[in-house]
């Protein structure tokens, strides 16, 4: 699925502020990560095309997933999977999605990335970070979790750093 990056570059380009920094009555705005990525679905949902052979699903509970829990991986919800549901060799990509940059959810999601290419045969691990934690001290606070793991399979850090503009990815941990 080449387009897949095209997509999540238009789908991240058209989230507005609302879906971004959610506005808190009587408090500052502040980044709420279902609130993006249920937008950042929408958004993807709107630019899939018809004819492709994989279907994009949002937060699977794995739990009762026979395969998964072979695998041990059933334990995890990936934010979005790119797959062929009922098909265990249709595993396209994972995205993992954050706004905040602090070493526990890092080493959670570069684990759940890992866990989904190594073990259950994803071909492609994204790691979506978004709003202030998309800049140079986000991707180095990555780079020094990811630097933890003896072997991390390529997993592509994109950046997501303004509304309206997209997403790009900056590097291959």
């Amino acid at each position: 699925m080449d387009e897949l990056s095209r997509i999540l570059k238009v789908a991240t380009a058209g989230i507005e502020w609302p879906y971004f920094h959610l506005n808190i009555d009587g408090g500052d705005p502040v980044f709420r990560e279902r609130v993006y990525c249920y937008e950042l679905y929408h958004q993807m949902r709107n630019n899939w095309p018809n004819e492709s052979e994989f279907i994009l699903n949002g937060e699977i509970d794995k739990s009762a997933h026979p395969v998964l829990r072979a695998l041990g991986a059933d334990h995890v919800k990936p934010d979005l999977l790119v797959h062929t549901p009922g098909n265990m060799a249709g595993n396209y990509a994972i995205i993992e999605v954050k706004h905040s940059t602090e070493n526990a959810g890092i080493r959670k999601d570069l684990n759940t990335l890992d866990l989904f290419v190594r073990r259950v045969g994803y071909r492609r691990a994204i790691y979506l970070i978004y709003g202030q934690g998309a800049d140079a001290n986000g991707v180095e606070k990555i780079m020094t979790v990811a630097r933890e793991f003896h072997e991390l399979v390529p997993i592509e850090l994109w950046l997501h750093h303004d509304v309206g503009q997209p997403a790009s990815c900056k590097i291959s941990l």
